[in-house]
């Protein structure tokens, strides 16, 4: 199937979905959902050529419901080392199995893309690669550094993989300086098991603090879904230990199930709740929060971190 073809099928399931789950006794989905779709023709602009260059985008293989919308503003997030995963997150629409070689071209493609889009804030991301030696990071510092050359006025965020068991690997990316360090926790320590097998919270966690520690200029970043059977302690919990490692900018977003082979939705968190989590995260020390139910790591990256630089001015101190 061709991996358009694919996001439609997806998207479609998406927007199906509410009624299948109410039929299983899962909660229906609540009215202030809504996936955005657009006719803009940057829309259709983008995706040719991240087809004419032979690039990934998370936005399409995760089954972004924010695709439309950022990609009418032209902004995408670049999925870099292929687009098969060696693991198999319960949440996580991308497909896991053995990935193909790194493509040598890929970081030059990415630098080709970024220019000819004219993007201000560009995001790069993987799949899981814990076959390879540096778990890509070497492919992550080599794709900065094209960019770098191509586009030097575009600001450079990173979400990348754990690199669990990849001695050095984070040096390798945080060396390369990208201006945001994305690392996503996902979800409650509780948790991890039934959502995130074979990743370690601690160790998660200590990557952000290594980050931080390897380049504190640097701003970091994390984020969780809500909905997945969570209590708002544990959330507060996550929020506790974030800033104990320095983080500085906190996402939450809805869980939204992408098919009926992915975790259930245990409940839809409120736009009221959202709210309370943006305070509560916010009173602890974080210089940029967004929380909302379509909230996505990447959503308005570009804006954010032009927050993020305004926040960090208003704190010289940090």
């Amino acid at each position: 199937m061709k991996r358009a073809e694919r996001v439609i099928r997806v998207t479609d399931r998406l927007l199906q979905i509410e009624g299948q789950e109410a039929l299983r006794g899962h909660p229906p989905r609540p009215p202030w959902i809504r996936i955005r779709l657009s006719a803009d023709p940057k829309v259709e602009q983008t995706r040719a050529l991240m087809r004419r260059l032979e690039l990934n985008t998370v936005c399409e293989e995760a089954a972004c419901p924010n695709l439309s919308e950022c990609w009418a503003d032209r902004h995408a997030t670049v999925m870099i080392l292929g687009s098969v995963c060696t693991r198999a997150c319960a949440f996580c629409n991308i497909e896991t199995g053995s990935p193909d070689a790194v493509d040598p071209r890929e970081p030059e493609q990415l630098a080709r893309a970024v220019a000819e889009l004219g993007l201000e804030h560009v995001v790069i991301t993987s799949v899981d690669r814990d076959d390879l030696v540096d778990g890509g990071a070497g492919q992550f510092a080599k794709s900065i550094e094209r960019i770098r050359a191509a586009a030097s006025d575009t600001t450079i965020e990173v979400l990348t993989p754990d690199f669990r068991r990849k001695p050095d690997a984070l040096d390798v990316v945080v060396a390369a300086a990208p201006d945001v360090f994305n690392h996503n926790l996902e979800t409650v320590p509780r948790l991890y098991r039934r959502i995130r097998p074979g990743a370690d919270y601690r160790h998660s966690l200590a990557v952000l603090a290594r980050a931080k520690d390897l380049r504190p200029e640097l701003f970091t970043k994390s984020g969780i879904m809500v909905g997945l059977g969570e209590e708002r302690d544990e959330i507060r919990g996550v929020m506790d230990d974030l800033r104990t490692a320095e983080v500085d900018f906190l996402t939450v977003g809805q869980y939204l199930r992408p098919t009926r082979e992915h975790a259930s939705v245990e409940c839809y968190r409120t736009p009221g709740e959202f709210e309370e989590i943006t305070s509560e995260a916010t009173e602890r020390g974080f210089l940029v929060v967004s929380a909302t139910p379509l909230t996505r790591s990447s959503y308005h990256a570009g804006r954010d971190f032009r927050r993020l630089r305004a926040a960090r001015a208003l704190r010289p101190e940090s």
